[in-house]
């Protein structure tokens, strides 16, 4: 990797790659892949990963909302994409894009069929999302025969696929309720079968439950943070690699004695002679404050500096006492040797929020195209 001058978060298309293949290579060859690219991929770059994804060969890509997949759109993207949480206020620039919604219960099924039918539509492709368990989003058993009654004869959709979502895939102690979600998917999606007269698609495993739950993959899987290298579970984390790299540099550096004070609030009072490195990156680029007062750190020359005092917005002060550092040098946050996973936990936290939280301020650079 070349060496930043400004704080960046450096994409390593090959790590995707070889995520893809890994997770691959733990299903049926016949069985579809959708790769999940919400919230901008990740914290990355919706546009760049969907691209990589789509010539790797997934054949769904997932977003949380309209908006994202008419970006994926708008960026020449051609790929079936499942819209996990459409709004009725969206959807008409749902139709205009060809984005398949998610259809999660009896109001919104409703409100789809009348604009699906507004606008003369035929066999307009649906997702039905059914609650096993997580309690978020879902149809409940007592539908099905409601939607099939909706949709059989309706003619303007068509029910391309049902799915649930697991709740604790990675949760070994709770492998019991995982596998009581997976029969209540098989009993929900048959009777959903039998009612329509034809058999669409079912997926429920998201990355965890592709690695544990094999027995469950349907005729499509999800995977979502397993693509951008973390597994949930370690020995999983061994067999991928993070995509992303968030690196910053050295602004400056100041001597502080003791008792001086270092950033807002004096939140850090040093008890003796300390050498601190000020970063131009905060709160505002993602490193919540949380990180603060010497519970996250970054890594400078191969050594541990933890952060000082509060976050502020646009910087964090770091303890680089005994590390061999000068104004200019690398700083890496998080990356292959240092995961965003470890940094989350410094906080009590999960890579997902440290990695969806990198500002979109931050200069994006991909490499391994």
């Amino acid at each position: 990797m070349s060496k930043v001058g400004e704080t960046t978060l450096i994409l390593d298309l090959s790590a995707l790659e070889h995520n893809y293949n890994y997770l691959r290579s733990q299903i049926n060859p016949g069985t579809k892949f959708l790769g999940v690219v919400k919230a901008f991929a990740y914290g990355s770059d919706i546009v760049t990963i969907a691209k990589k994804l789509k010539q790797l060969g997934a054949d769904y890509l997932a977003v949380a909302y309209v908006s994202e997949g008419v970006l994926l759109r708008e960026a020449g993207i051609k790929t079936p994409i499942l819209v996990l949480h459409p709004l009725a206020s969206n959807f008409d620039d749902l139709i205009a894009y060809c984005l398949e919604p998610s259809i999660y219960s009896r109001n919104i099924l409703n409100q789809f069929l009348e604009v699906a039918k507004a606008k003369q539509q035929s066999d307009y492709p649906v997702h039905i999302k059914f609650n096993t368990g997580l309690n978020r989003l879902g149809f409940s058993e007592n539908d099905t025969d409601f939607i099939a009654e909706e949709t059989k004869d309706n003619g303007s959709i068509k029910i391309v696929s049902c799915f649930s979502h697991l709740a604790a895939s990675e949760d070994i102690n709770e492998r019991d309720f995982s596998l009581k979600q997976i029969n209540s998917f098989k009993n929900l999606s048959n009777k959903l079968i039998d009612a329509l007269g034809y058999a669409p698609m079912r997926h429920m495993l998201n990355t965890s439950g592709i690695i544990n739950y094999p027995e469950a993959q349907f005729e499509m899987v999800r995977s979502g943070i397993g693509l951008y290298g973390y597994g949930n579970q370690a020995e999983v984390d061994a067999q991928l690699k993070p995509v992303a790299t968030l690196k910053t540099i050295i602004s400056q550096i100041h001597q502080i004695d003791a008792n001086e004070s270092v950033g807002y609030n004096r939140a850090f009072k040093s008890d003796g002679a300390i050498k601190s490195a000020t970063l131009p990156i905060g709160h505002a680029d993602g490193i919540g404050r949380q990180y603060g007062k010497g519970k996250g750190f970054v890594t400078i020359n191969g050594k541990k500096a933890p952060i000082l005092g509060n976050v502020c917005m646009d910087m964090i002060m770091v303890d680089v006492t005994g590390i061999d550092c000068q104004e200019g040098d690398e700083v890496i946050v998080f990356g292959p040797k240092k995961s965003a996973e470890r940094f989350a936990s410094s906080a009590n936290t999960i890579s997902y929020e440290i990695l969806t939280a990198i500002s979109q301020r931050v200069k994006r650079e991909v490499i391994n195209q």
